[in-house]
């Protein structure tokens, strides 16, 4: 699978540009689960994008247990990805820098989130 829909900015490291060949030339990798890995070319570090791409009008965003811990060891290096789907057609992401605060209880291995309440949260990476 190929993500097209995600760009980061130079403040980031290296654009992620839409037709830029198969998978990105494997410069990045997608995982089954919608994280986007990539490494920053200026510092050579890892950097993980979670994308969820909801329908209009869903009310929650379901993040893994797995997901959460990755954003609370790295969060220098965890976005959150929200992209809107409507009819088909995705909206331009929007994205969370280290939206996670807590880690869940022992036993839980996921949390639901109010998309509303992440959406508030959104900025542009710079």
């Amino acid at each position: 699978m190929c993500l097209t829909v995600l760009t980061l900015g130079p403040a980031d490291g290296e654009e992620i540009e839409p037709d830029s060949g198969p998978c990105y030339a494997n410069r990045y990798t997608l995982s089954a689960e919608g994280t986007l890995t990539a490494r920053d070319p200026s510092t050579g570090r890892l950097r993980f994008v979670e994308v969820k791409g909801r329908i209009e009008g869903a009310e929650t965003i379901t993040v893994t247990r797995n997901e959460i811990l990755t954003c609370l060891n790295k969060p220098d290096r965890f976005w959150l990805a929200i992209v809107k789907v409507s009819d088909g057609v995705p909206s331009e992401p929007v994205y969370l820098k280290a939206p996670f605060t807590k880690e869940p209880d022992f036993g839980v291995t996921s949390v639901n989130y109010g998309i509303h309440g992440l959406l508030e949260r959104a900025e542009t990476p710079q």
